[in-house]
């Protein structure tokens, strides 16, 4: 993958090629681990994986304001199982999570697929599944107009199962705002409404 570049005055015949710095950087990564950029197999993989960074990167998670109206003031609301890959800050390796999600409706409701828009946008950049649930707890909040949200996630990483230890293993981790974060009641029904 190229681009041409002119020159200033608009003579093609000066034109110059300049290769698209991702591809480039792959193209030397292959050569740095003693791969053969031009070899069959290889010869379209530095733009492929400057295609895959750009998309993951740039990732465009849709319209996320979609409010309803409320039926109740005490229902609990959680979507569980959201599935969102993302790339460990430390590694540049994947991670996977299944995300929970949860919150109490304050006189609005979130469109369904915004809970899943919602957990992708954060999940596409570097990232550390920590910060990865706090992000997802203050959007919710945000859109949703509440404050009560928990967001609950439990990941592999393969910076842990492919190197170092190399040992598969789920991290969970939570953040609870409002009165997630201070009623252990309404902390209870949530984790029964999960085990159910």
């Amino acid at each position: 993958m190229s681009v041409t570049e002119l020159d200033l005055d608009g003579d093609s015949s000066a034109s110059r090629t300049t290769e698209d710095p991702l591809v480039g950087l792959a193209r030397q990564l292959l050569e740095e681990i003693g791969e053969d950029p031009n070899r069959e197999g290889l010869r379209d993989t530095p733009a492929r994986f400057a295609r895959w960074w750009r998309e993951f990167i740039n990732y465009d998670p849709g319209s996320l304001g979609t409010l309803f109206e409320s039926i109740g003031t005490s229902q609990l609301v959680v979507v569980s199982d959201i599935q969102v890959w993302s790339l460990c800050e430390h590694h540049l390796l994947p991670f996977n999570c299944s995300v929970t999600i949860a919150y109490r409706p304050a006189g609005q409701l979130l469109g369904l697929s915004k809970f899943a828009r919602v957990a992708h946008q954060y999940a596409h950049r570097l990232q550390v599944q920590e910060r990865l649930v706090d992000q997802i707890a203050l959007e919710i909040s945000t859109l949703s107009g509440t404050p009560d949200v928990a967001v609950i996630a439990k990941g592999e990483h393969l910076c842990m199962s492919m190197r170092g230890i190399k040992a598969a293993a789920q991290m969970t981790s939570t953040a609870y705002r409002g009165e997630f974060s201070t009623d252990s009641g309404l902390r209870g029904e949530l984790f029964d409404l999960l085990r159910a």
